[in-house]
């Protein structure tokens, strides 16, 4: 992950400055959805965690679709 001490980042949408997601605060399926291997941002927390974590890293999305053949992964 590349979290680190990020605690906000850049929308890409809007352009604003917004918090990341608090999984421990915030519910996965309102900020977030799978299109395949693609993980999308659905408001602007979910779009600037997918962005700042580089959650759709060409190396995890690889990943994902591996495991999505072998039926492992469910998105």
């Amino acid at each position: 992950m590349h979290k680190g001490s990020n605690i906000a980042g850049i929308d890409p949408v809007t352009g604003e400055v917004v918090r990341l997601f608090r999984p421990r605060q915030d519910v996965w399926g309102e900020h977030f959805s799978w299109q395949g291997a693609w993980l999308h941002g659905k408001t602007p927390v979910g779009r600037t965690t997918v962005m700042v974590l580089e959650m759709n890293d060409p190396d995890a999305v690889l990943l994902r679709e591996l495991l999505i053949l072998e039926g492992i992964f469910e998105a």
